[in-house]
């Protein structure tokens, strides 16, 4: 598993569906104009939240909705849908020389750190739901002293959150 935006735009997509799921479609074109990114990358993080069991997708232009409630979806779900739950978090570089005692005893030097680290990482993402963001989410937005605009970037005016 390791770390790439893939969950930064899966936890994206998942606070704009809260935000602007109230008031219309949260489709590929909107999360994309929020988030920065090409409705190709949102649309593969749709099917990697929708393949998670966390969003229901419908086909075409009729957007995307929560498929459990966010209070019961946890960043570390999020991190799963998007990162996979098989691989390693942390890149190591391949081929270490057996021949050097750097190269020949790094694993056994460094792979307990990053387990360690990975299991705190893990717990942390684990007491972190989706509704904590959203709530996050509501009182940064209600506290802004400024004008900012409060709806979807292709979409009408937003209320509060569909959730």
């Amino acid at each position: 598993m390791r770390a790439s935006s893939r969950f930064a735009v899966g936890v994206h997509t998942m606070l704009c569906i809260a935000r602007f799921g109230a008031t219309g479609k949260v489709t590929s074109q909107t999360v994309a104009a929020s988030t920065g990114q090409n409705p190709v990358v949102i649309r593969r993080s749709f099917g990697q939240l929708k393949q998670g069991g966390l969003i229901h997708v419908e086909r075409g232009t009729g957007g995307a909705t929560f498929a459990r409630n966010p209070a019961d979806i946890t960043l570390l779900d999020v991190f799963r849908a998007t990162e996979g739950e098989d691989g390693e978090f942390f890149g190591f570089h391949e081929n270490p020389n057996p021949q050097c005692p750097v190269g020949r005893n790094i694993h056994a030097v460094l792979d307990p750190e990053m387990q360690a680290a990975m299991r705190a990482f893990e717990r942390r993402l684990e007491a972190v739901t989706v509704r904590d963001l959203v709530d996050r989410l509501d009182d940064l937005v209600a506290n802004e002293s400024n004008a900012a605009p409060t709806a979807a970037p292709d979409a009408a005016p937003s209320a509060a959150p569909a959730v």
